[in-house]
């Protein structure tokens, strides 16, 4: 992370200026579009493309290097492709990211649990993150996801991620905030963090998006529900001030749930946006967007002999980079979104006035639980 924060001025300047355009911190690669999932907040499954193969990936991994910091693999459900596993070492191998994402729905629970078993073991210095996709408990997330029994998978795949005990893996539940469930997200959100505890917990919002076909679905909550969802997080991220890193992903969390407030209540960019810059997002197909929001190719991979440079350094790249520095579209996008506050110097400011305030709350809890001890062994002896 230190060596991302290092970085950005550089990104800042590309944004800034144009005249340079180094590679993105942050890619997410749409592994495939196929899922066994049938949300009503997604229709990504209907989608079809030419995958990439396992060759063309190991041939963009190569031509890649060390330049991003953070992988996604995405999907569809990432894990319906025999050869992630492979993909995923592959990038390892040639790029040595610090942090591997990998969203899933949970269902291929034997295949989920021996995949992430094998990352964990063969890519020992990047930190494995897998986020279940959580929407409801019980039946309602089943409902939500079109997949009778798949909250109890969900529930298998947890348990088994949780006996492999690795050192470099962190367990995630992630939460798409949608019409169907904003208003019985704070149970949710208890029965998260009473009953499963996973290692992190995330939410975003259900947008239309190019890329999940999702343009004209009714999903997205409306602002004033949103902002009682945020003012909970926010609560809870405050009662519960951690220190280390994981105090770091809370003050940058907190940062950013206001921010995603903000942009759906006031329909505006309120970060300035690095897509395009500092992070970016290839499809199924190579495919190079800026975002998958509004997923407008820059270019193809097949067509630069897997080499994103000159991709990324086209005029279309930059025309399109242009477009959302003036600021003509916007999005809570949270991907997104966590590289752009990397790189922009008033959210640093604020995230770390948010990691101070963490810790000043930390400090005067632990002072209070030793006074009450202290206090309560003198009555003791009274």
């Amino acid at each position: 992370m230190l060596g991302q924060l290092v970085r950005s001025p550089l990104y800042n300047l590309a944004r800034r200026t144009t005249r340079i355009r180094p590679l993105p911190m942050n890619l997410t690669f749409s592994v495939s579009y196929r899922c066994n999932s049938r949300c009503q907040t997604c229709n990504v499954w209907r989608k079809r493309v030419h995958d990439f193969s396992l060759d063309e990936y190991e041939q963009t991994f190569r031509q890649l290097g060390k330049a991003p910091y953070w992988l996604t693999f995405s999907g569809g459900e990432p894990f319906l492709r025999p050869d992630l596993v492979d993909i995923v070492l592959a990038a390892y191998r040639h790029c040595r990211p610090g942090i591997i994402n990998i969203p899933t729905n949970g269902l291929l629970v034997e295949q989920i649990v021996k995949g992430v078993e094998r990352i964990t073991r063969e890519a020992p210095r990047a930190q494995i993150v897998i986020n279940l996709s959580l929407d409801g408990i019980g039946e309602q997330h089943d409902q939500i996801r079109g997949v009778p029994g798949n909250y109890a998978k969900l529930l298998e795949t947890y348990a088994g991620l949780r006996q492999l005990n690795a050192s470099n893996l962190t367990i995630g539940m992630h939460t798409v905030i949608s019409q169907l469930n904003v208003d019985r997200f704070i149970p949710l959100h208890q029965h998260v963090r009473q009953e499963l505890k996973p290692d992190s917990f995330i939410t975003e919002i259900a947008e239309e998006r190019v890329e999940l076909d999702t343009i004209g679905l009714d999903i997205t909550p409306p602002a004033e529900k949103y902002a009682k969802v945020v003012d909970h997080l926010v609560a809870d991220i405050d009662s519960a001030a951690a220190d280390g890193v994981a105090g770091i992903a809370q003050a940058f969390r907190r940062h950013y749930y206001q921010i995603a407030r903000r942009t759906l209540a006031e329909q505006q960019q309120v970060l300035p946006c690095y897509a395009g810059v500092a992070s970016g997002h290839i499809a199924p197909n190579g495919d190079v967007w800026a975002c998958c929001i509004r997923a407008e190719p820059m270019g193809n991979l097949r067509d630069s002999n897997y080499d994103l440079r000159p991709v990324w350094q086209s005029q279309r790249s930059d025309e399109l980079r242009a477009s959302i520095k003036r600021g003509e579209c916007h999005c809570p996008l949270a991907n997104a979104a966590y590289s752009s506050m990397l790189c922009d110097p008033p959210s640093l400011v604020r995230v770390g006035w948010n990691l101070v305030r963490g810790q000043v709350r930390r400090l005067r809890a632990k002072r209070e639980t030793i006074h009450a001890a202290l206090h309560g062994g003198r009555t003791g002896l009274q």
